[in-house]
């Protein structure tokens, strides 16, 4: 036999406790002649079968139908169902933690935000001490803050023999130079990687360029190319960072960006580099676009994950409206400009075999964009 304190303390339970269970009728002492309660065994083992129920979720009021012999099974598969779906959420909360302290990839995690909320991604990594481009090249490139680094490694020891970083040719940015509506005096190259484009532009124009990136890799080998060609005086080269370029003394009258306003966000890109062009100046972008307004599900699928904010022609030129721009003109600058990124890379890296995949079995549902635009 127990008295109530000793029952207690055998089911590490309080007196106040079992007292409100006699109260509910769960629990059912015998008074003795003195006053005192007593309980039984059966009584302890009682109690100890109601911990175990409830440690299943179930209520004071479930516990003692199951203890009455009233078992409701589809009240317990409700439960149950209950319980699955806060032990997957806590997995889940598990599981990102884990990652946030480098003991698993963050790969989902980074995509999952990045499209639902890109701008505060965006944000949230440079508050853990990445730069802007940094930030952009985690949310899209990378897709791991904590593998970042090594990843950023592997990928310019694979990109740093190729001459194209992204889609384009020298038409192509020659066509755009002829929408431009002057001879640009000065042009501000953002992500001018090895420098292609760049060099195309000097060749067309008489400009005095400053090209920026924030790959030095890349740098070099423009730098190099500079000076073989002897335009010294007329190419400066600078390790900036897009998101953070300083407001010139005198406005820019040309921006040029081939296949690198998607690493900031091509809506951030327009509203941020238009503060930096003269009334009237030029804007000149490219960018992956939609071809096909329903693309195949695995082509979908891929672009959902690796470039969520991918959009048609008509969505950009609206945005760039939006943003305070004239359209000048637009153009697809073709399968060449395809062909001349991802051929020599398909030779480089298998890695991105699936990338390389979609690109052929969607021609046609997308592709790269060139826009002209001038500030209104």
């Amino acid at each position: 036999m127990y008295q109530i304190s000793e029952l207690a303390e055998s089911v590490g339970l309080s007196r106040a406790t079992l007292l409100y269970y006699e109260k509910l009728g769960l629990l059912k002492g015998k008074r003795q002649a003195n006053g005192y309660r007593v309980y039984t065994d059966a009584d302890r083992q009682r109690l100890r079968l109601m911990q175990q129920l409830q440690a299943g979720g179930l209520s004071l009021q479930e516990c003692q139908a199951c203890l009455d012999g009233k078992l409701d099974r589809e009240m317990l598969g409700q439960r149950l169902a209950v319980l699955d779906a806060e032990i997957a959420e806590k997995g889940k909360s598990r599981d990102l933690l884990a990652a946030l302290l480098g003991q698993s990839s963050l790969k989902d995690w980074h995509e999952e935000v990045e499209r639902v909320a890109p701008d505060l991604h965006r944000a949230w990594l440079m508050s853990q001490g990445f730069s802007s481009a940094e930030a952009g090249l985690v949310a899209l490139v990378s897709k791991d803050m904590n593998a970042h680094d090594a990843y950023m490694a592997g990928f310019m020891e694979v990109f740093a023999d190729l001459d194209w970083w992204g889609p384009g040719t020298a038409e192509a940015t020659r066509r755009a130079l002829t929408m431009v509506p002057f001879a640009p005096e000065t042009i501000l190259e953002i992500g001018c990687g090895p420098g292609m484009a760049t060099m195309t532009l000097a060749e067309a124009t008489t400009a005095r360029i400053t090209a920026t990136d924030t790959a030095e890799v890349a740098l070099d080998k423009l730098r190099a190319r500079i000076a073989a060609r002897g335009l010294n005086d007329r190419i400066a080269v600078q390790n900036v960072d897009m998101a953070a370029i300083p407001a010139p003394e005198r406005p820019w009258v040309v921006i040029w960006s081939e296949g690198s306003a998607y690493i900031l966000g091509v809506e951030k890109a327009l509203a941020d580099w238009r503060a930096l062009l003269r009334p009237g100046g030029v804007l000149v972008f490219s960018d992956m676009v939609w071809r096909s307004e329903k693309p195949d599900d695995e082509i979908r699928e891929f672009w959902a994950a690796e470039y969520p904010a991918m959009a048609t022609p008509a969505t950009r030129i609206a945005q760039a409206r939006r943003a305070g721009y004239r359209v000048l003109g637009h153009f697809d600058i073709g399968p060449e400009g395809m062909e001349t990124y991802y051929r020599p890379l398909a030779a480089r890296l298998d890695d991105l075999r699936r990338e390389i995949d979609v690109f052929e079995a969607g021609r046609g549902q997308f592709g790269y964009e060139m826009f002209v635009l001038e500030r209104g």
